[in-house]
């Protein structure tokens, strides 16, 4: 309740906005709960009434691609602020899979539930479907699986309903046909296919029930198919907040962390809002470096090179530093401590060293040669071009994230870039330490603002609030 928050002069925050279009595939969620948080954050500015805020988020935001779903508690809302909302198709079930009675089914909240297995089994067999494009991924599934799965297979095939065909007595069948040699493993992912794709259509159902989403109509012609009005996220928070209402003005566009001073193209959304009354016209910072002025991986951590990163945490008790001269102005500015914590990686497995070996700076998954690129992803050829990249050292890197997951690679050493290292390409200075488990180091890097982006931000909004003071008195 905003009667619980002291007065404020400002909300700065980066609520996390998967969108719809961008839906967990693991477990096939339709939509994300995280759009719950922009919402909430929305609606703290409306009733703290801040003089100013600032939203950061990822750069698609600015999009049509990033849209609510329209719920029963948004109908209100968007007819009050005029949001700009479209009809948008939502895919349930492939054509292939059709079956008679299938829209009184999803229209009847009661028999889907009845229907969806627990997460226990669809896991194991999701997975196990997932990987059907890499032969030897789907085996080590099925290995590590089996006894799940057998136990699962006897359950469905047991399992009678006259709702949906007889999809799990297939896929039961099939699963025991598999362990005891009689069916092969090419033929298992199409025997299980139609229990999947019906488990991911009433999961999908499922969770439209559970989030209220107005659906406008069903369509069966080609697959089924649901018609739900959505608004882009960007509509809605401008929308709401630009409204007389509530009279913020609004300035946002995609900033990229190089032009500000980071070593590292990252393009991130800045929404900025201040009181109409405090400010006529809002404006974000304006780049301070050209791109042929961008600082580089080499300004960042190349005097760091020389130092042995440990592996374990126990032994990241800070090192002093006694390797090469900083010369850049950057790694003079990072470098503020004389003792180094998080400069740590994880181990390198045999397979890892040699495509760490095998690749050039600049370099990346798509860059080895076939015998090394066998066994680690469900299908490379769509591996993104940010997996195992050994970075240019005289060039800006790619936006980090968590880069123990993708991979990266220091450019002149054969090991993965320590945390300390990711976190200068941030910009944090060597006085902040990051604490909790090697992943949790490298996650928090990863999800980080560039420090020195968030300050020239900071400073832009500090100046234009000092204006709209200097207004305030004069108007008085």
């Amino acid at each position: 309740s905003a009667k619980d928050v002291p007065d404020c002069d400002g909300i700065i925050g980066g609520p996390p906005c998967q969108g719809f279009s961008n839906a967990n595939r693991q477990k096939n969620h339709a939509i994300s709960q995280n759009n719950m948080l922009v919402k909430q954050y929305i609606r703290a500015i409306v009733e703290v009434k801040p003089k100013a805020f600032v939203m950061e988020n990822v750069s698609m935001l600015k999009s049509e691609v990033h849209r609510f779903y329209i719920t029963t508690s948004d109908i209100e809302v968007v007819k009050k602020y005029s949001i700009p909302y479209k009809m948008t198709s939502l895919e349930l079930l492939p054509y292939q899979y059709m079956f008679s009675g299938i829209l009184k089914l999803v229209q009847d909240p009661n028999s889907v539930l009845q229907l969806l297995w627990t997460e226990d089994v669809y896991t194991p067999l999701n997975v196990v479907y997932k990987a059907s494009k890499n032969i030897e991924k789907m085996k080590s599934a099925l290995s590590r699986y089996q006894k799940k799965l057998k136990e699962y297979a006897h359950a469905l095939i047991t399992e009678e309903n006259g709702k949906i065909p007889s999809s799990n007595r297939r896929a039961g069948e099939a699963i025991l046909k598999y362990y005891s040699r009689k069916l092969k493993i090419n033929d298992l992912a199409c025997e299980i296919a139609p229990a999947i794709e019906y488990q991911r259509m009433l999961g999908k159902v499922k969770e439209i029930y559970d989030n209220n989403i107005v659906v406008d109509s069903y369509n069966d012609k080609f697959g089924l198919v649901a018609n739900i009005n959505s608004c882009a996220v960007f509509d809605y928070l401008k929308s709401i907040l630009e409204s007389e209402d509530n009279g913020y003005q609004i300035k946002a566009d995609v900033l990229c962390a190089a032009n500000y001073g980071a070593p590292q193209r990252r393009n991130r959304f800045v929404v900025m809002g201040i009181r109409k009354e405090l400010c006529s016209k809002v404006a974000l910072p304006k780049a301070i470096y050209d791109e042929d002025e961008y600082r580089t991986v080499r300004d960042a951590i190349s005097d760091l090179e020389d130092m042995i990163p440990c592996v374990n945490l126990d032994d990241d008790k800070g090192k002093q530093i006694v390797s090469k001269v900083v010369e850049s102005d950057l790694g003079k500015s990072l470098r503020d401590s004389n003792v180094l914590y998080n400069h740590i990686v994880t181990n390198t497995t045999d397979v890892a060293m040699e495509r760490f070996k095998a690749l050039k700076q600049g370099e990346n998954f798509h860059s080895l040669k076939t015998e090394l690129k066998s066994n680690t992803f469900t299908d490379p050829s769509r591996t993104q071009n940010t997996i195992y990249l050994r970075l240019a050292y005289d060039e800006p890197c790619g936006t980090v994230v968590n880069v123990r997951k993708s991979m990266w690679i220091h450019p002149t050493r054969d090991r993965a870039i320590s945390v300390r290292e990711a976190a200068r390409l941030q910009t944090f200075p060597d006085s902040f330490v990051f604490c909790g488990s090697k992943d949790k180091q490298y996650q928090q890097v990863g999800n980080a603002v560039p420090p020195i982006m968030a300050k020239a931000i900071a400073e832009k909004l500090v100046a234009l609030l000092d204006k709209g003071a200097e207004r305030g008195k004069k108007f008085n």
